[in-house]
């Protein structure tokens, strides 16, 4: 049994276009806000609860706000291609942001893997926490999605049929023990944008880049950091898959925030 609390609160909101969405909290009511966003084929119980991440913020005394994004978790899963346009994921967390009625500053953001992609655009399209964290991200998964758009597509359209112990049938394993809908997440993948390298470079708050030191699946973190004009860079034990289930990614969070 988990030795820390995973019970967590769950509530709506609307998403950019009105779609019902979730997010689930931890922590105290009147904590400073810490909103996390779970990576791709995850969702919010798995990538923060599971492992003691949101806890340990819940035991300083932060507000922890848990998004399934679209296409994830208990959020809306359209099967139609208009629920899904390019930036989706970060407007409907700006929508999130802005229903409740948080102004610049008055909390802090950060993702994993496709929650911290999504966070960088928050941030590029206008979000304004105090600080901020892309974790299991490197420069190019923001600037060239190519390579990891193509894999998870394979995952996607070959279900059943992938190789025992390959990359995409531990993928396609993952997305079993999480729910994930196939056909609202291969909608999803049409809408990734990328993020322009001189954006980076104008993002002045403070965020940490955070990775596994085995992880290269998006390429180089420490890359990333150079990037940014005030970035803090904190590499903890494994990679991609392994690295979000250890105590020392949910304490480096907790260190940060």
């Amino acid at each position: 049994m988990a030795d820390f609390p995973t019970e967590t609160t769950l509530h709506s909101f609307k998403g950019v276009d009105g779609a019902p969405m979730a997010w689930h909290g931890m922590g105290p009511e009147d904590g400073r806000p810490v909103i996390l966003i779970h990576g791709l084929f995850s969702n919010a119980q798995t990538n923060w609860v599971r492992y003691g991440h949101a806890a340990k913020l819940a035991a300083k005394g932060r507000r922890v706000i848990l998004p399934d994004l679209r296409a994830h978790g208990q959020s809306a899963k359209p099967h139609d291609p208009s629920g899904y346009s390019s930036d989706i994921l970060a407007d409907d967390n700006l929508a999130l942001i802005d229903q409740l009625g948080f102004g610049a500053g008055d909390y802090d953001l950060g993702g994993y893997s496709l929650g911290g992609r999504t966070t960088a655009r928050m941030l590029v399209r206008g979000a304004r926490p105090g600080k901020a964290m892309l974790a299991g991200m490197g420069l190019e998964g923001l600037l060239d999605l190519g390579g990891r758009v193509s894999f998870f597509r394979k995952v996607l359209e070959g279900i059943g049929t992938h190789q025992k112990f390959s990359p995409e049938w531990m993928a396609e394993g993952f997305l079993r023990t999480t729910g994930g809908d196939a056909k609202a997440l291969l909608l999803l993948l049409d809408n990734f944008p990328r993020i322009q390298r001189a954006s980076l470079t104008e993002l002045s708050l403070p965020i940490l880049v955070l990775t596994g030191s085995e992880d290269q699946d998006n390429g180089s973190a420490r890359a990333l950091a150079a990037q940014l004009p005030n970035a803090g860079y904190v590499e903890v034990p494994g990679n991609h898959m392994s690295a979000v289930t250890l105590p020392e990614m949910g304490d480096a969070i907790a260190n940060w925030f």
